[in-house]
Protein backbone atom coordinates (compact mmCIF):
# COMPACT_ATOMS: atom_id res chain seq x y z
CA UNK A 1 0.00 0.00 0.00
CA UNK A 2 1.11 3.51 -0.73
CA UNK A 3 0.39 5.04 2.68
CA UNK A 4 0.74 8.87 2.69
CA UNK A 5 1.60 9.09 6.41
CA UNK A 6 3.67 7.37 9.12
CA UNK A 7 2.87 6.18 12.62
CA UNK A 8 5.91 7.43 14.55
CA UNK A 9 5.31 5.84 17.95
CA UNK A 10 3.14 5.81 21.03
CA UNK A 11 2.03 9.27 22.08
CA UNK A 12 0.01 8.20 25.09
CA UNK A 13 -1.91 5.61 27.00
CA UNK A 14 -5.07 6.63 28.81
CA UNK A 15 -6.17 4.80 31.91
CA UNK A 16 -9.61 5.25 33.39
CA UNK A 17 -10.88 4.64 36.88
CA UNK A 18 -13.70 5.72 39.15
CA UNK A 19 -11.22 7.81 41.20
CA UNK A 20 -8.03 9.18 39.67
CA UNK A 21 -6.57 9.59 43.17
CA UNK A 22 -6.22 5.81 43.29
CA UNK A 23 -4.59 5.84 39.84
CA UNK A 24 -2.11 8.52 40.97
CA UNK A 25 -1.05 6.29 43.89
CA UNK A 26 0.53 3.81 41.47
CA UNK A 27 1.52 5.93 38.48
CA UNK A 28 2.77 9.06 40.28
CA UNK A 29 3.60 8.04 43.85
CA UNK A 30 4.99 4.57 43.16
CA UNK A 31 6.25 4.67 39.56
CA UNK A 32 7.42 8.29 39.68
CA UNK A 33 5.65 9.82 36.70
CA UNK A 34 5.35 13.61 36.75
CA UNK A 35 1.98 15.34 36.52
CA UNK A 36 2.48 17.84 33.70
CA UNK A 37 -1.07 19.15 33.39
CA UNK A 38 -4.76 18.60 33.89
CA UNK A 39 -7.77 18.53 31.58
CA UNK A 40 -11.45 18.77 32.38
CA UNK A 41 -14.25 18.56 29.81
CA UNK A 42 -17.99 18.34 30.39
CA UNK A 43 -18.48 17.32 26.74
CA UNK A 44 -16.03 14.42 27.07
CA UNK A 45 -17.15 13.64 30.66
CA UNK A 46 -13.57 13.58 31.89
CA UNK A 47 -11.37 14.93 34.64
CA UNK A 48 -7.79 13.85 33.97
CA UNK A 49 -4.26 14.27 35.15
CA UNK A 50 -1.75 14.37 32.31
CA UNK A 51 1.44 12.60 33.37
CA UNK A 52 4.69 11.93 31.55
CA UNK A 53 7.42 9.34 31.36
CA UNK A 54 10.63 9.79 29.42
CA UNK A 55 11.82 13.14 28.16
CA UNK A 56 12.26 15.39 25.19
CA UNK A 57 10.78 14.43 21.86
CA UNK A 58 10.29 10.85 22.99
CA UNK A 59 8.25 11.61 26.10
CA UNK A 60 5.15 9.41 26.44
CA UNK A 61 1.99 10.78 28.02
CA UNK A 62 0.00 8.73 30.53
CA UNK A 63 -3.47 10.15 31.14
CA UNK A 64 -5.17 9.21 34.41
CA UNK A 65 -8.90 9.75 33.89
CA UNK A 66 -12.05 9.69 35.94
CA UNK A 67 -15.56 10.56 34.77
CA UNK A 68 -17.17 13.80 35.88
CA UNK A 69 -20.43 11.85 36.07
CA UNK A 70 -20.10 8.03 36.24
CA UNK A 71 -23.61 7.63 34.81
CA UNK A 72 -22.93 9.64 31.62
CA UNK A 73 -21.18 8.81 28.33
CA UNK A 74 -18.43 8.61 27.40
CA UNK A 75 -17.67 6.34 30.33
CA UNK A 76 -13.92 6.97 30.57
CA UNK A 77 -13.67 4.58 33.50
CA UNK A 78 -15.66 1.65 32.05
CA UNK A 79 -12.64 0.22 30.25
CA UNK A 80 -9.57 0.68 32.46
CA UNK A 81 -7.24 0.91 29.44
CA UNK A 82 -9.33 3.61 27.83
CA UNK A 83 -7.31 4.22 24.68
CA UNK A 84 -3.88 4.22 23.06
CA UNK A 85 -2.59 7.33 21.32
CA UNK A 86 -0.28 7.15 18.30
CA UNK A 87 1.90 9.95 16.94
CA UNK A 88 1.08 10.59 13.28
CA UNK A 89 3.32 12.65 11.02
CA UNK A 90 0.43 14.12 8.94
CA UNK A 91 -2.93 13.71 10.66
CA UNK A 92 -5.18 15.22 7.93
CA UNK A 93 -3.61 12.97 5.26
CA UNK A 94 -3.92 9.97 7.58
CA UNK A 95 -7.62 10.59 8.29
CA UNK A 96 -8.41 11.16 4.62
CA UNK A 97 -6.56 8.02 3.47
CA UNK A 98 -7.81 5.79 6.30
CA UNK A 99 -11.41 6.90 5.73
CA UNK A 100 -11.07 6.00 2.05
CA UNK A 101 -9.85 2.55 3.15
CA UNK A 102 -13.01 2.01 5.23
CA UNK A 103 -11.72 2.97 8.67
CA UNK A 104 -14.45 4.17 11.02
CA UNK A 105 -13.71 7.28 13.08
CA UNK A 106 -15.53 8.38 16.23
CA UNK A 107 -17.66 11.53 15.96
CA UNK A 108 -15.92 14.85 16.44
CA UNK A 109 -13.39 14.83 13.60
CA UNK A 110 -9.95 16.37 14.00
CA UNK A 111 -9.90 18.70 16.98
CA UNK A 112 -7.56 20.02 19.69
CA UNK A 113 -6.84 17.42 22.36
CA UNK A 114 -6.14 17.71 26.07
CA UNK A 115 -2.37 18.12 25.56
CA UNK A 116 -2.80 20.77 22.85
CA UNK A 117 -2.16 18.57 19.80
CA UNK A 118 -4.73 17.94 17.08
CA UNK A 119 -6.38 14.56 17.55
CA UNK A 120 -9.10 12.24 16.31
CA UNK A 121 -10.20 8.74 17.28
CA UNK A 122 -10.49 5.46 15.38
CA UNK A 123 -13.78 3.95 16.54
CA UNK A 124 -13.59 0.70 18.53
CA UNK A 125 -16.50 -0.80 16.54
CA UNK A 126 -17.16 -1.09 12.81
CA UNK A 127 -20.41 -0.55 10.94
CA UNK A 128 -21.68 -1.36 7.44
CA UNK A 129 -20.27 1.83 5.91
CA UNK A 130 -16.89 1.61 7.67
CA UNK A 131 -15.90 -2.04 8.26
CA UNK A 132 -12.40 -1.33 9.65
CA UNK A 133 -12.14 -0.31 13.31
CA UNK A 134 -10.08 -0.69 16.48
CA UNK A 135 -11.71 -4.08 17.17
CA UNK A 136 -12.72 -3.09 20.68
CA UNK A 137 -9.86 -0.64 21.30
CA UNK A 138 -10.29 3.13 21.00
CA UNK A 139 -7.24 4.50 19.16
CA UNK A 140 -6.33 8.18 19.29
CA UNK A 141 -4.37 9.54 16.33
CA UNK A 142 -2.30 12.55 17.39
CA UNK A 143 -0.57 15.07 15.14
CA UNK A 144 3.14 14.93 15.94
CA UNK A 145 4.67 18.34 16.72
CA UNK A 146 7.58 19.75 14.75
CA UNK A 147 10.05 18.82 17.53
CA UNK A 148 9.13 15.14 17.25
CA UNK A 149 9.20 15.15 13.45
CA UNK A 150 12.70 16.69 13.56
CA UNK A 151 13.87 14.10 16.11
CA UNK A 152 12.67 11.24 13.89
CA UNK A 153 14.29 12.83 10.83
CA UNK A 154 17.58 13.07 12.78
CA UNK A 155 17.37 9.40 13.79
CA UNK A 156 16.65 8.36 10.22
CA UNK A 157 19.63 10.35 8.94
CA UNK A 158 21.92 8.70 11.52
CA UNK A 159 20.76 5.24 10.44
CA UNK A 160 21.21 5.91 6.73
Amino acid sequence: MNRPFKVLGIQQIAIGGADKTRLRKLWVDMLGLDITGTFRSERENVDEDICAMGSGAFKVEVDLMQPLDPDKKPAVHATPLNHVGLWIDDLPKAVHWLSAQGVRFAPGGIRPGAAGFDICFVHPKSNDEFPVCGEGVLIELVQAPAQLLAAFDKLAAQQA
